[in-house]
């Protein structure tokens, strides 16, 4: 945020001086600024998209998350190691949504062939009918809420997968 002495050092009137960085051109915006975006964008679209899929397919944007990682999972399985990765969040908040949507009758749990150590979900035919029922509430909310990225989507896709990847990588 702009002080009033910067103002003053360079002979401008406090009125003109920017409050955000998002109000100069060029300017280059401090991490912090750039962080508290992220969480915005993020924590809005979630609870935007739960909210619709909770009101019209009586499911949660984490329970939906891992039916379509399930479906399109090779061979229409995947561990609970594989769905914690892909949705980012632990092994027992997997374990926490599998356990409901076993109860609810859209996914089987089963011991691997290979490896019966192993446990896959697999959807059940009322689990395909759910993901395939929510797939346009998802997908059409949130195309139309990135849809405000306009030409920068690009960009803004490109940065963030090359921080995502970096944030990967453990140290």
């Amino acid at each position: 945020m702009a002080r009033p002495e910067d103002a003053q050092a360079l002979d401008l009137p406090a009125e003109h001086v920017p409050g955000d960085v998002a109000d100069v051109p060029g300017a280059v915006p401090r991490p912090a600024e750039t962080w508290l975006r992220i969480v915005q964008v993020h924590d809005r679209i979630t609870r935007r998209v739960d909210s619709a899929l909770h009101r019209r397919h009586d499911l949660s944007l984490t329970g939906y998350e891992a039916l379509r990682r399930i479906a399109e999972a090779p061979g229409e399985r995947a561990t609970m190691g594989e769905l914690a990765e892909a949705l980012g969040i632990s092994r027992a908040g997997v374990t926490s949504t599998v356990t409901r949507l076993v109860a609810e009758g859209l996914v089987v749990r089963e011991r691997s062939s290979g490896d019966k150590r192993l446990l896959h979900a697999r959807l059940t035919r009322a689990g395909w009918a759910k993901v395939e029922e929510a797939r346009p509430t998802h997908d059409d909310l949130v195309a139309h809420l990135l849809t405000l990225l306009g030409d920068d989507a690009a960009v803004v896709t490109d940065a963030l997968a090359r921080v995502s990847a970096a944030a990967r990588t453990r140290r």
